[in-house]
């Protein structure tokens, strides 16, 4: 009978599980594919879920009978607060967030899930500068615990990237990467 390996087990055992939120649910995303390129590169540091079910969550409505009452809502709350840490990539629309993400991000207002939990925050898009800044200022304002290395904006995303997620920007690479090492650190 062969041995386990039992320094392997406990490796992923300890390793941290993050939870990556995309601001996007279009199939092609660039973003949805830049969170799977970070998938890969962090793979020996923690593990990354993406979370693809946004779509579930109903409008949000802030009346306190609304609080508990929708199972993808409850869902989506644990996943967070069980997560070691958050990962957020998004793109602009229309010079803001997603509407999509907005939603999600608001049925937590009422909870302390984001509260010093640490996050990377990354918009991806064609320009993204006003979506960014509302990113941080609703991260910062939901207490997450974050730095300006696990902040990052990446404008003109589709031109530094390929569509099977291969970074072919030398400076994006390496922001991206640094971004990773920052976060690995923010969390231990």
């Amino acid at each position: 009978m062969p041995r386990r390996n039992s320094g392997h087990f406990l490796v992923l055992l300890l390793m941290k599980k993050v939870l990556a939120i995309c601001g996007s649910i279009k199939n092609t995303s660039a973003n949805y594919t830049l969170l799977k390129t970070i998938q890969t590169l962090a793979n020996d540091m923690f593990e990354l879920e993406i979370y693809d079910e946004l779509t579930t969550l109903p409008y949000f409505n802030p009346n306190p009978e609304n609080e508990n009452s929708h199972a993808s809502v409850v869902a989506f709350r644990n996943k967070i607060a069980t997560a070691d840490g958050i990962f957020i990539c998004t793109p602009e629309y229309v010079f803001s967030l997603p509407g999509i993400l907005k939603n999600a991000l608001e049925w937590t207002v009422s909870t302390t899930v984001f509260t010093d939990k640490p996050a990377a925050l990354i918009t991806a898009s064609s320009s993204g500068k006003v979506a960014h800044e509302s990113l941080l200022l609703i991260m910062k304002t939901l207490g997450v615990k974050t730095s300006d290395e696990c902040c990052l904006l990446i404008q003109s995303i589709k031109s530094k990237m390929t569509a099977d997620g291969n970074i072919i920007d030398s400076a994006t690479k390496e922001q991206v990467i640094q971004l990773i090492e920052a976060f690995d650190t923010l969390m231990n």
